[in-house]
């Protein structure tokens, strides 16, 4: 059985942000076991699991993708949207557009430390859709 939520974020400042609260919200109940799949509809921003304590992994993701997906470099083409767009879909690819999660026992089979992150690549992005699909 596959139960689907559309949800949709409001706009996050450019960075990495813990979501897990807002995914769980948007879903009445999880079964005892099966899979989570978080979808995020757009080509800017992207979605990964990582560290869900310590803040400074957040800045340091953030300060690592800057570096190797830098803005202004004169080859890139697609700059109708700013500086910032290209390099957005780049990170996007690299860090991918979903995420899925083991159910287990009626809860997240996350790891103790583990979150799951909105990689929000756009210096002025307007909100997420997030297609959120529970298969049991």
């Amino acid at each position: 059985m596959i139960q689907q939520y559309h949800i949709r974020l409001s706009a996050y400042k450019r960075g990495y942000h813990l979501i897990t609260r807002e995914v769980l919200h948007a879903i009445p109940d999880l079964p005892q076991t099966g899979l989570l799949n978080v979808f995020i509809q757009h080509t800017s921003a992207g979605l990964t699991i990582n560290e869900n304590a310590d803040p400074s992994v957040r800045v340091d993701f953030e300060s690592f993708f800057n570096k190797i997906v830098p803005e202004n470099e004169p080859f890139l083409t697609h700059t109708m949207e700013g500086s910032d767009d290209m390099p957005a879909h780049i990170k996007a690819s690299l860090v991918g557009s979903s995420v899925t999660i083991p159910i287990t026992n009626g809860r997240l089979n996350l790891g103790t430390w583990q979150g799951i992150y909105l990689c929000e690549f756009r210096n002025h992005a307007s909100g997420r859709k997030l297609l959120i699909s529970v298969y049991s």
